[in-house]
């Protein structure tokens, strides 16, 4: 049954009430102390195992030598689960779970990164 009365007043309380919703763009809410978002590669204390490859239950990641033992990391972020696996798993703690989540591309070609020291031109380098 409609009753008018009832609603104006749900009006009248919601126009003094807080909004529910955040300034999500606007202001930024710290992410928790072990949130998993994008990967950061440590090149210098990665030794090739590719353990983090066997791990990953997507295979979106990619350990590759560039060097006498010096290699990058190539992560496809479309593929990542974000699961952090391949964290655990390093021997040498060469991967680490960043609070970054701001990841979205209009081409599919930027989900790939490559992580390390000579990583390549056109892809984000980090290391």
């Amino acid at each position: 049954m409609f009753r008018p009365g009832k609603m104006a007043s749900q009006v009248l309380r919601s126009l003094f009430k807080k909004p529910a919703t955040s300034s999500y763009p606007f202001v930024k809410k710290p992410m928790p102390k072990d949130f998993r978002g994008k990967l950061r590669f440590y090149q210098e204390r990665c030794i090739g195992c590719k353990m983090c490859m066997r791990d990953c239950p997507s295979a979106a990641i990619t350990i590759k030598p560039i060097g006498d033992k010096k290699f990058i990391a190539e992560i496809d972020l479309a593929k990542c689960l974000y699961c952090a696996q391949c964290v655990d798993t390093c021997p040498k703690k060469a991967l680490e779970a960043t609070p970054d989540f701001e990841l979205a591309q209009l081409e599919h070609g930027k989900l790939l990164i490559v992580l390390g020291e000579n990583a390549g031109k056109d892809s984000k380098t980090e290391g």
